[in-house]
């Protein structure tokens, strides 16, 4: 049932990804729509990360429960920057993104890839692994709000 519930989500996912150019009714739409994009990507990388760092018990299957959302979930934001409008403000984003837009998308292209990456490496259970895949995943994650999200 879980299984079926995963490939619930990440259909679901990839069907919301390839119309979200389209599904935004304006821009404070597509605004809200990345942001509960990022806080579920957050709310995952977050578990993982207590895990590695021994928060928490380490639980593979978790993990692995984790990774293959976050894979499913990192191509979600992006088309979200794009709509109309919303480079003149909402939420965390800085107006560098849209002054380097080639330059966010390619670090978008990057989570995405990371992403897979780690879901990868989850799939071996092998906890050096997922940490090396997930330290990698994060500075990502970290140069892109360095450089696109206020704080």
């Amino acid at each position: 049932m879980k299984k079926l519930f995963t490939i619930f989500v990440a259909a679901a996912a990839i069907s919301a990804a390839a119309h979200a150019t389209t599904a935004f009714t304006d821009a404070k739409d597509a605004v809200d729509y990345r942001q509960s994009a990022f806080t579920m990507i957050r709310h995952n990388t977050g578990d993982i990360g207590e895990m590695l760092q021994g928060k928490v018990p380490f639980d593979a299957k978790r993990v692995q429960q984790r990774t293959d959302a976050l894979a499913a979930l990192a191509p979600l934001p992006w088309p979200a920057f794009s709509t109309p409008g919303t480079e003149s403000g909402g939420g965390d984003a800085k107006p560098e993104i849209w002054a380097d837009f080639k330059d966010f998308t390619a670090k978008a292209d990057k989570f995405q890839l990371d992403a897979k990456a780690l879901q990868t490496a989850a799939q071996s259970g092998d906890q050096a692994k997922i940490k090396a895949a997930f330290a990698a995943f994060r500075g990502n994650c970290k140069a892109c709000h360095d450089k696109y999200k206020a704080d």
